[in-house]
């Protein structure tokens, strides 16, 4: 095994073969004084030849994914995954706030491309196709995470300040995020629903991990709020000249 570099907030930290390292409230890596995190979250260590990631919480999930962002897993309380990409980027919520940190192995076990492209040349990462409008619900509750200035923690807004934002109505807010959410559940993405026929109470923050890690949203989409909002007030004016 080689050594492992770990990079949080532009701060780096190396993991020697035959050491553990910890990272969470109080660890190796300390993340942050967030009451809703676990002193020690996540675990690298070395086994059978290989790093592995496990997470040694039991509340919260991480979701991790390579630098492509093609290959994509969740990492849920007691489950571990060996470290096979040299470049792999973690991402969890703890209450309100996301933290992302980015692991770079020196082995590469396998090598990421991504392959499927349209006629214009640009790249299809999901078998999934969103709205314009859904697209804009993501983008708003990804929007501190896609604008911070040196990666590694974001603030995720409550569904009032995304609809806000959108200047939808909460309830047009939570239809959109229902579909949203049933959509991308349909296609095997884990963590937003509780359980049969139920939503789960954090998937906003889920929802964004997911879109930032598979690259479903980018700064470059940030422009689909201003014209949601704006689209909502035309449409608010032309009810009141009614």
């Amino acid at each position: 095994m080689k050594t492992l570099k770990v990079e949080f907030c532009g701060e780096w930290y190396t993991v020697e073969p035959g050491s553990d390292f910890g990272v969470g409230r109080e660890s190796d890596l300390t993340i942050d004084d967030n009451p809703y995190l676990h002193r020690t979250f996540l675990r690298l260590y070395g086994d059978f030849g290989m790093w592995w990631l496990a997470n040694v919480g039991n509340l919260l999930s991480a979701t991790v994914s390579d630098s492509t962002g093609t290959v994509q897993a969740w990492l849920a309380p007691g489950a571990k995954l060996p470290i096979v990409f040299q470049t792999m980027h973690v991402m969890f919520s703890a209450g309100s706030t996301t933290y992302d940190f980015t692991i770079h192995a020196g082995d590469d076990y396998f090598n990421t491309s991504v392959s499927a492209s349209n006629n214009s040349g640009t790249t299809t990462m999901l078998p999934v196709t969103l709205t314009t409008s859904q697209r804009s619900l993501i983008v708003a509750l990804a929007e501190n995470v896609l604008t911070q200035a040196v990666p590694g923690r974001g603030v995720i807004p409550t569904s009032a300040e995304a609809a806000a934002r959108l200047g939808w109505s909460m309830t047009t807010f939570n239809r959109k995020l229902d579909n949203v959410c049933d959509k991308l559940d349909k296609i095997g993405v884990a963590g937003l629903r509780g359980g049969k026929g139920k939503l789960a109470t954090n998937r906003r923050a889920r929802l964004v991990e997911y879109a930032i890690a598979t690259h479903l949203v980018s700064i470059d989409d940030l422009a689909l709020i201003d014209v949601a909002a704006q689209k909502a007030a035309e449409k608010e004016a032309e009810k009141s000249a009614e």
